[in-house]
């Protein structure tokens, strides 16, 4: 990689539907967003950022943020397109552009990072086509900022990808689309993958 790109993990979720902030779920020795951070601390960016809003001072207590630019999503209930707005003027100046990660999918490949960095630097909008679907880390080129501040709502991103304005390249991945943690059996089958035993419930 020749040109900075800036990392931002999506960690500013009030976890409705789990019922607790799952950025603190027990997940290997630590919790599920510092796995994730974990991978984005090995990964070729040149800056590296994470929003956060629900349960923002127990994941400040409890989550390794070294090396980590943490950006206070202070609109977070009103989706994760408020986050990424949020981020957005706390990117570098000089980065070419944002790899796009969730904090509850620590299962990303660091090579699928690289991957999309390589091939997608010169575009304005790149996603990962995994096998079963289209699936993150996504690209979002310094082009498509403007678009990026306007945005609303959950789907906003989603709305964006698949609005047309801009030509999206789909960098495949030869797996499946990592596991992602919305309810407690995604929870408990994000353990099962990583041969894990269920936590309880605390």
């Amino acid at each position: 990689m020749t040109e900075p790109v800036t990392g931002l993990v999506l960690a500013a979720g009030s976890s409705r539907r789990l019922g607790q902030p799952k950025q603190l779920l027990p997940f290997g020795s630590a919790t599920l967003l510092d796995a994730t951070l974990d991978v984005v601390r090995r990964s070729p960016f040149a800056q590296r950022l994470v929003t956060i809003g629900g349960a923002a001072p127990e994941v400040r207590e409890r989550v390794d943020l070294s090396g980590i630019e943490v950006v206070d999503s202070v609109h977070f209930t009103d989706g994760c397109s408020s986050s990424i707005v949020s981020a957005l003027a706390t990117v570098d100046e000089a980065s070419t552009g944002i790899v796009m990660l969730l904090g509850d999918q620590p299962g990303v490949d660091i090579g699928v990072i690289e991957t999309l960095i390589a091939a997608a630097t010169s575009s304005p909008l790149a996603v990962c086509r995994y096998t079963d679907g289209i699936g993150h880390p996504f690209w979002f080129g310094r082009e498509v900022f403007g678009d990026l501040a306007q945005l609303h709502g959950d789907k906003g991103i989603w709305k964006l990808i698949e609005s047309g304005t801009y030509p999206v390249l789909e960098i495949p991945i030869d797996a499946m689309i990592p596991l992602d943690v919305d309810t407690w059996n995604d929870y408990e089958r994000l353990l099962a993958s990583v041969g894990q035993e269920a936590e309880q419930r605390s």
